[in-house]
């Protein structure tokens, strides 16, 4: 079986984020925090070696004593983050154990995830050494421009034909991914699938969900909040936290 480190990154500004006036991925989503409800699927999993949560140096002092039973109970390690997400990540990666086959980078900010999905973009990636999960684009895309004084114009109707909206876990050998980071330069990398395409190194894709949605706004966290109950179970899966019962309705 092979070995998966996960890298979660958590170390944004959540500049368009203002629940409860904290970082989205501290945010208590239905009694628990986004990040925890996050990391539960993937330290629960046999084939996961290594998990760890990339915080902002400002944050960290506060996050290891205001989650320290969940760090001590799932063994999450904790990364300081850099300047722009890539960093983070590299960051982590740095980290992950020379033993761990696979790389994969999911957003903590990403909570609603199923095995099922999880499993299906691992056997990809074991495949094909890289994979993501995507969704096709559906709607309508329209090219805008910013007006001087007056609002925002079309500019252009854009074909969605083949276009596919990027999700994580994003998953990687691990030596590929550290191929792709030593050579990503200075230009922008919005995630790990971009870096590696700049290798030449085909990226498999696995259809996703369109549950699997990333919380940006407030909006996003609603959404989250009605479609909690709505995910597919699983049997087998239980959130491993030190607060939790074995009431089965606490599992929604």
């Amino acid at each position: 079986m092979s070995r998966f480190a996960v890298i979660l990154p958590a170390a944004g500004q959540s500049r368009r984020f203002t629940a409860q006036k904290r970082k989205k991925p501290f945010v208590e989503l239905k009694g628990r925090p986004i990040w925890v409800r996050t990391a539960e699927h993937f330290v629960n999993r046999d084939d996961v070696a290594q998990t760890l949560i990339v915080i902002s140096p400002d944050d960290l002092d506060w996050f290891k004593e205001k989650f320290r039973p969940n760090l001590a109970f799932m063994e999450i390690e904790i990364v300081a983050g850099g300047d722009e997400r890539a960093d983070s990540v590299e960051n982590a990666l740095a980290r992950v154990h020379a033993d761990v086959d696979f790389v994969a980078v999911h957003d903590a900010a990403r909570p609603l995830l199923t095995p099922k999905w999880i499993t299906d973009v691992f056997k990809a990636a074991e495949k094909s050494d890289a994979a993501i999960p995507a969704i096709p684009v559906t709607s309508t895309l329209k090219r805008v421009q910013k007006l001087q004084k007056d609002g925002e114009q079309i500019v252009e109707t854009v074909s969605r034909e083949g276009l596919w909206l990027a999700q994580t876990p994003q998953v990687f050998r691990r030596d590929l991914l550290l191929e792709a980071y030593a050579k990503r330069g200075d230009g922008p990398a919005t995630d790990e699938a971009s870096l590696v395409e700049r290798l030449g190194h085909p990226v498999k894709v696995v259809p996703g969900s369109p549950m699997n949605i990333k919380i940006t706004l407030p909006e996003d966290f609603k959404m989250a909040e009605a479609l909690l109950d709505a995910l597919p179970k699983d049997d087998l899966f239980r959130p491993l936290h030190p607060f939790a019962d074995e009431s089965p309705h606490l599992y929604s």
